[in-house]
């Protein structure tokens, strides 16, 4: 059980919490093509998040999420009695936990996320096929790992004489066109001040191991697991969501990167070749840039065969991890998940594959002193049904980012989906009033398997959280809409 606390969101009533989260929606992010253009713009005014040349050094003691403060109060918690409430949870959960359109096995959690006390259960404890909710997990170990400030680093290193490049990745799955501009016109920079105006490229890509497809096979929902990439491999570049995936991001990448430096004036003598780094870097809680043109501690990809080593040119910067899990949550983005669990891999020191992110995901939620038994991390994404979580571990790891304990892990919280607002819940929730704007939740969908796990104001001003898991649904619509009046139930 978690450790009592004594705190609060801040809400005295249903309208004042809708009021809330509608301000949170508002400033939260993040800002995709999702999202409305006045938004972005107002969202970019405010300087919420950084771009790719934003300073990324930071502090390493952990601090919140930018939306955080919008979402979070330390208050004193309301008076309630926990057992009438658990009782009265009884009465109205069960009735619908019992909805056929669950299929035969659903289990079910609510905590009190202020105690961590248990409020309601059926199953609680028995691992089921988590779907996109294991995300949750994956999102708590990374920030614990790294801290919400850490970025993720592409770096573009030369030979002492300039004339060969290496792109290295260095695993953010958010890079995209405008990143490698970026890269490009510094580059650039650094050649014409050495005379350079011609050079043979190389890429790295070796920073991860293991297979790069996925178990599930080519599919539009996810990339190869690359290092390097750009636009999360989509054959068209302006598409969102799920959409047909390159064979070869790390080989897509660097061909566009060849592109723009041409359009920069630097010419490549052939095509870009593909190379790996001795040892790969082990990332930082805070990374720092190094200047270019000057050696870098973490980034040193090869030599020029002499043993001279490579120097750095030019460095882009993914957005802060908080920024990071709030878009993976919200959106359900798999590629950043996938990202995130191997720069949890690395930073254990352990391999960056799918092996080794399952098994530094679930080392890092034991320091954390989660439930895990019988919990089972196959990837990052919750795409394998080879996951296993139990909806209390679900429960428990919402109330540990509701910890005041732990301000790194609040993006957790304020990336969920908010109902009818936001994310994977915007068209949710139709029927299921009063949840528009009082639910937070995580979505998860396979076939024949349905979950929803997040956070939810009931009617005294409480914050709760909730886990529904079932399997062997027989069709989504219906199975959703079920989970949408279980966690809605809860408002009331």
């Amino acid at each position: 059980m978690l450790e009592p606390k004594v705190w609060q969101l801040t809400t005295g009533s249903v309208v004042a919490g809708l009021a809330l989260v509608a301000v949170a929606v508002a400033v939260a992010g993040p800002w995709d093509s999702g999202q409305r253009k006045a938004e972005r713009e107002w969202a970019a005014a405010q300087g919420r998040t950084g771009g790719t040349h934003h300073d990324p050094t930071a502090p390493r003691t952990p601090s919140p999420a930018p939306s955080a403060p919008d979402v979070l109060s330390v208050l004193t918690a309301p008076d309630a009695d926990p057992a009438d409430l658990s009782a009265g949870l009884g009465k109205t959960l069960g009735p619908l936990l019992d909805d056929e359109a669950l299929g035969p096995s659903r289990t079910a959690s609510v905590v009190d996320a202020t105690t961590g006390e248990p409020l309601y259960g059926r199953g609680a404890n028995t691992p089921m096929t988590p779907a996109s909710t294991i995300k949750i997990a994956t999102m708590t170990a990374a920030l614990s790992a790294l801290g919400p400030a850490h970025r993720i680093a592409t770096t573009v290193t030369a030979t002492p004489d300039a004339r060969t490049l290496t792109l290295v990745g260095g695993g953010d799955a958010t890079l995209d066109r405008d990143g490698l501009r970026d890269l490009a016109e510094d580059t650039t920079r650094a050649l014409r001040d050495r005379g350079v105006t011609k050079v043979a490229l190389r890429y790295d890509a070796s920073l991860y191991s293991g297979p790069r497809a996925h178990p599930i096979g080519p599919n539009d929902n996810i990339a190869p697991v690359d290092a390097l990439m750009a636009g999360q491999g989509r054959l068209d570049k302006s598409a969102g969501g799920p959409a047909p995936r390159s064979g070869d991001p790390a080989g897509d990448a660097a061909d566009l990167f060849a592109q723009l430096l041409r359009e920069e004036g630097v010419r490549t003598t052939a095509a870009p070749t593909a190379v790996k780094s001795a040892k790969p870097a082990k990332p930082a809680k805070s990374v720092k840039p190094a200047k270019p043109g000057t050696d870098a501690k973490d980034a040193k990809p090869g030599t020029d065969g002499k043993g001279a080593k490579d120097t750095v040119v030019a460095r882009t910067y993914s957005q802060p991890l908080s920024a990071l899990v709030e878009r993976a949550l919200t959106e359900s983005d798999n590629d950043i998940a996938e990202s995130l669990a191997r720069q949890t891999a690395l930073a254990a020191g352990r391999p960056a594959s799918f092996e080794g992110a399952g098994q530094a995901v679930h080392a890092q939620l034991e320091k954390l002193e989660l439930p895990l038994t019988g919990a089972r991390f196959a990837d990052g994404s919750g795409l394998n049904r080879k996951d296993r979580a139990s909806a209390a571990l679900l429960t428990a790891l919402l109330a540990r980012a509701a910890d005041p304990a732990h301000p790194e892990l609040r993006p957790v919280l304020t990336g969920l989906p908010v109902a009818r607002f936001s994310g994977t819940l915007r068209s949710r929730y139709q029927d299921a009033a009063p949840a528009a704007g009082l639910v937070r939740a995580k979505t998860g969908t396979l076939t024949g398997v349905n979950t929803l796990a997040g956070t939810v104001v009931d009617a005294r001003g409480r914050l709760l959280a909730f886990a529904f898991m079932a399997g062997s649904t027989p069709e989504p619509a219906g199975a959703q809409t079920a989970l949408d009046r279980l966690s809605a139930a809860l408002v009331r």
